[in-house]
């Protein structure tokens, strides 16, 4: 698993951006710090709760000059509808080949609602030297960061 002070593994995904683009995260590097909201799966309750929550939080981390990615294993046209059911103001990856996720050392099953090598929730605060600044990872994938500990690792970093 990737950890606070280790070089962030590249991400090549697909964005839901509204459109659906390729993305490298590594081009996004010098835009300022990254964070990367690893979830479970679009439209269940909890990664609904937080993906809206760092919508709420989305101009503290703008402030902090902060990009939000959310990343799943969904795929991007699935991302988009969740995004515009949410009203979500920052893009969504799609890593339905589950690099990111294997990279990152998070995919977990979780059997009961049938999501097989899904990713874990965690986030990570990429700095713009490509280095991890801050990594939170879910003992349990219901729960949710702490999302001022969260900001203020962006404005950090």
């Amino acid at each position: 698993m990737v950890s606070t002070g280790e070089s962030a593994p590249n991400i090549s995904a697909t964005v839901a951006n509204g459109e659906v683009e390729a993305f490298e995260l590594d081009d996004h590097l010098d835009d300022g710090p990254v964070v990367l909201a690893f979830f479970p799966g679009a439209f269940t309750p909890p990664c609904s709760n937080e993906m809206v929550a760092l919508q709420d939080h989305l101009g503290d981390f703008h402030d902090a000059g902060a990009t939000v990615l959310g990343l799943s294993a969904d795929s991007a046209f699935s991302l988009n509808a969740f995004r515009d059911e949410h009203d979500l103001g920052f893009s969504l990856l799609s890593d339905m080949d589950r690099d990111a996720i294997q990279d990152y050392g998070l995919e977990i099953d979780i059997e009961e609602l049938g999501l097989l090598g899904v990713a874990n929730r965690a986030v990570f605060v990429v700095d713009d030297e490509g280095d991890v600044a801050y990594d939170w990872v879910a003992d349990d994938p219901t729960n949710e960061p702490d999302y001022a500990e969260l900001v203020e690792a962006a404005e950090s970093a």
